[in-house]
């Protein structure tokens, strides 16, 4: 029989509420999520591990890196895949931190709840089961980390969470699921495509600044990032790509001693490389040393800049940048 090993970090999957609280909060164990998903116990035996219980919107560095090392220690023990569970509202951002960092073959699926585990039409067992047939399915092997939601199938660097309470929270607008879950089995849209290799960040508390630039906004703010100490920076900008043409010299400074993306903040679509060249533009902000983030989106971007500092040193970043996620270089 397979071996699934599946670690919960708490978030509204494991959540109940009772008579004395308002609201619901974080109880339910790994065992007891085993224990609620119908069929389960048929497709594998199943190590559940109570990793926290904690909403996704108080996890931290530490959390994510704590269940990286759970899941390696997993495979190493024989598991066929390993399911994570937690907090939607973090959810597409630990999936691509996962995915930068995971080096195994043997599937790694995340999954979660936007219904607590007592709502009625509870979407939490649906959400584990596809998950669990996911991450035993040998033709999720080498896609890194998925994402299970409502049986479809996400890349962890396309998946974003597009609605706050909706129960079809999760899409990837531009790319559409990579798969789906239909009758205890996976289907995909095509073969597993050829991965970076993972990163392995030797030291973990670089910062790096994520600031949205917003209509009528003045350098002021970016002057207090810039003077922070982080080691990097990334703009969600306008458009494909734009930022206040005020901010232009401040980033431009600051790009000679560490690394500043620019992202888009639309949710959709890459930053552009060769249309616009008014000042703040694209064309712009390259020639000044400022690094475009492709289709990667602001949230992830900085999640690979943090991984990528912390792995390397600053002088090879820009040619690690091209590697990974959304074509973050300057020579394309």
């Amino acid at each position: 029989m397979k071996r699934l090993a599946l670690g919960s970090l708490g978030g509204t999957l494991s959540m109940r509420g009772d008579a004395a609280e308002v609201g619901i909060v974080p109880k339910v164990s790994a065992q007891m999520l085993v224990d609620a998903v119908p069929g389960l116990a048929t497709l594998a035996s199943v190590q559940a591990h109570t990793l926290g219980l904690s909403p996704s919107a108080s996890m931290s560095w530490v959390d994510v890196l704590a269940a990286r090392d759970w899941a390696d220690t997993m495979v190493g023990d024989g598991a066929d895949g390993v399911v994570i569970t937690q907090g939607t509202d973090t959810l597409e951002e630990s999936a691509y931190l996962l995915d930068l960092l995971w080096p195994h073959p043997q599937p790694l699926v995340l999954t979660g709840a936007m219904r607590g585990a007592d709502a009625a039409g509870a979407d939490g067992p649906g959400n584990v089961l596809a998950a669990a047939v996911a991450a035993l399915d040998p033709r999720t092997s080498r896609r890194g980390v998925v994402v299970a939601m409502l049986d479809r199938l996400y890349a962890a660097d396309q998946v974003r969470k597009v609605h706050s309470l909706d129960l079809d929270a999760f899409q990837s607008p531009g790319h559409g699921c990579i798969g789906s879950v239909q009758e205890g089995k996976c289907r995909y849209a095509g073969p597993a495509p050829e991965r970076p290799v993972a990163l392995a960040p030797t030291r973990v508390q670089q910062r790096v600044a994520l600031l949205e630039a917003t209509l009528g906004e003045g350098p002021e703010l970016l002057h207090s990032v810039l003077e922070s100490g982080c080691e990097g920076v990334v703009v969600a900008a306008m458009g494909a790509g734009h930022v206040p043409s005020g901010w232009v010299e401040p980033l431009a400074r600051a790009a000679v001693h560490r690394p500043i993306v620019i992202a888009s903040r639309t949710g959709a679509g890459a930053t552009a490389r060769h249309t616009y060249g008014f000042a703040g533009g694209e064309i712009h902000l390259q020639r000044r040393g400022l690094l475009m983030a492709g289709s990667l989106c602001p949230r992830k971007c900085r999640l690979l800049l943090w991984a990528l500092i912390g792995s390397d040193t600053l002088d090879s970043l820009q040619e690690r940048l091209q590697g990974y996620g959304g074509g973050m270089s300057n020579d394309s």
